[in-house]
């Protein structure tokens, strides 16, 4: 789903619209601000969540809401038999569970105590090496020990981390700060470096409504170290003109759902851009920056590509166009000046309609990579689009009946998880191919219309520019009568890979699961990491007479689940429900989500 802490953005969905525009006269050069330096927390948060203030008031609910609306119609859905689950683990299994809400809820330390908001969905990001686990999830971030699982920081806020005000002073007089999402890392194999990123938009002191200027905030650390110091830097987003951004229609914008990727070169972050006000969509827009300036606390130029428009003859404005990483320091493609692949789907209605389709993707090249250290960087970008497997809007996920604290309180059923859209779950590049998949509806045997996995294994080359990619591998997902939402794949440079997401069904509390993946087998039996202890029981999967506001009927899951290789190991963490719904001692009032981190050799 576009990116969103489950709170005001949770119903922006890219369609056709906005403005066009070529992709030589949509490219303009602005500027990276450094902005200070930052750090972890020093001790854990002692915030208690209340009763009032927990939910910013614009919430925007996600839809649809109708409670029928968990199954589509069977004809032309992709029809598979369903995968085995496996009593046991494959080799290497580890885990340990990680960020929950109270922890989230929680963080916050000095001018930052108990100023968090409750947040629903966590919003998923993992990024694992020299011996460290960084989880950033909304609105929070921590560090892990990769051998113990043992907590090495306490749970930091993200507002905190990025020097931004914070999200809300309860103390009077009561005032909003900055908004904060959809939070991606990156450990930088080659230079040893945590990328750390998130979104910002001002919010109005008294309303909250969203107020201009937007930003990208990346913080990157000084030393292999994450639980040292980072240096914090800002990229304009507003593009209405101001600070030196482009003047684009309907802005003052925000770039939603960053998303990020890394070559040898370069760092990379592509965003959906939204007016901010009624959400207007003008298509993807793309920041490349220079890997190593960054790596050394430099300022610099940033090539800022709307790339929106660059799909237009083939249905729409391009939207959650994917960057790739690569698991390895040699594993970057070096051919015209260092290239970085990138992948999307063409599903141009995605959400929140269901039983909309699509059999193509998109696959785009950046060129000339090692030019963007220079002063004024000469990068191309260039995109294909092939035929693929069919991918359909899926629906919402029903998960199995448990006992209920919150929706008891509000004398509501139990609620379907929402499996947003068909958009593309992040890509990598490794064994010469981008690896990614995707949420779809699919029907297994004796089965409804339920969500499963479609997976793409795409060989892709630029030898000279002139870039190709056809599908080496694809299939799908699914178990009996169950869902699978959310897929990432995470490959290691051999090419020897693992996928993982939700496991939920009339059976199936939310778990954490995943299967191993290659280009030659394709995708093995299910594994369960962690398994749920009872249903998700979040405010956004209630309607309240009483006025906390929640979406009603479906609740926000994910949006996203990671995955990625470190040597011969794939680490993998996705949303789950760790304990019994009624169980207070591990909750909050209003949400009892929480995230678990496994790692397995495949």
């Amino acid at each position: 789903m576009a990116a969103s802490s489950g709170l005001v953005l949770a119903a922006l969905i890219p369609t056709t619209g906005g403005f066009a525009a070529t992709s030589s006269s949509g490219t303009t050069l602005g500027k990276v601000t450094f902005v200070g330096t930052t750090g972890l927390a020093a001790y854990d948060g002692t915030a208690v969540e209340g009763t009032t203030n927990e939910i910013i008031p614009n919430f925007v609910e996600h839809q649809p809401k109708n409670p029928n609306l968990n199954h589509v119609a069977a004809d032309g859905v992709p029809s598979v038999n369903g995968s085995a689950i496996a009593s046991g683990q494959l080799a290497g299994f580890g885990g340990f569970n990680a960020i929950n809400h109270r922890d989230q809820r929680r963080a916050g330390t000095g001018p930052y105590a108990n100023t968090q908001f409750t947040l629903e969905p966590p919003d998923q990001g993992l990024c694992v090496g020299n011996g460290f686990v960084l989880e950033p999830v909304n609105d929070a971030l921590r560090v892990f020990s990769a051998s113990t699982g043992a907590a090495l920081a306490s749970t930091t806020a993200l507002n905190q981390f990025f020097a931004l005000k914070p999200a809300f002073k309860r103390t009077a007089p009561i005032a909003f700060g900055d908004f904060v999402s959809d939070p991606k890392c990156y450990f930088d194999p080659t230079d040893q470096r945590w990328f750390v990123t998130a979104l910002q938009i001002g919010l109005d002191p008294k309303t909250a409504d969203f107020v201009p200027p937007t930003h990208l905030e990346i913080a990157v650390s000084q030393t292999s170290d994450p639980t040292g110091a980072f240096n914090l830097f800002s990229i304009d987003t507003t593009d209405d003109g101001s600070d030196g951004t482009p003047t684009h229609a309907n802005c003052p914008c925000f770039g939603d759902q960053p998303l990020i990727g890394a070559d040898a070169n370069g760092f990379y972050i592509s965003t959906n851009e939204f007016g901010l006000v009624n959400f207007p969509f003008n298509g993807t827009q793309i920041y490349a920056m220079s890997k190593s300036k960054l790596e050394t606390g430099l300022t610099g130029t940033v090539v800022h590509i709307n790339a929106g428009p660059m799909l237009l003859s083939s249905g729409g404005l391009a939207f959650s166009v994917q960057p790739a990483t690569a698991p390895s320091a040699n594993g970057n493609e070096t051919a015209n000046g260092g290239t970085e692949f990138f992948m999307s789907d063409l599903d141009f209605t995605a959400g929140p309609a269901l039983g909309i389709r699509a059999d193509r993707l998109a696959v785009w090249a950046l060129t000339n990579t090692s030019s963007l250290s220079a002063g004024s960087p000469t990068v191309s970008l260039t995109t294909v689009v092939i035929n693929s497997e069919l991918y359909v809007q899926p629906p919402n996920a029903e998960q199995k009946s448990g006992p209920l604290f919150l929706g008891s309180l509000f004398h509501n059923p139990l609620a379907l998880l929402a499996a947003n859209d068909d958009r593309l779950n992040q890509v990598v590049f490794a064994d010469g191919k981008l690896w990614a998949g995707v949420n779809t509806a699919i029907q297994t045997e004796s089965s409804p219309t339920r969500v499963g996995t479609g997976y793409f294994i795409v060989a892709v080359s630029d030898p000279s520019g002139s870039l190709s990619a056809s599908v080496a591998k694809q299939g799908y997902v699914a178990v009996n009568q169950e869902n699978l939402l959310f897929p990432s794949i995470g490959v290691t440079a051999a090419g020897k890979g693992v996928i993982t997401f939700t496991l939920v069904g009339p059976d199936f509390f939310p778990s954490t699961a995943y299967a191993s993946i290659d280009a030659v087998n394709g995708v093995g039996d299910i594994h369960i990491a962690a398994a749920g202890q009872g249903p998700e029981d979040g405010f956004t999967g209630y309607d309240n007479p009483k006025g906390v506001l929640g979406g009603g009927d479906v609740a926000r899951w994910g949006d996203y689940t990671a995955a990625v290789a470190v040597g011969d190991a794939v680490w993998f963490a996705t949303e789950y429900i760790a304990h019994p719904s009624t169980d207070v001692t591990t909750r909050t009032l209003l949400a009892n989500w929480a995230t678990f981190v496994g790692h397995v050799t495949p």
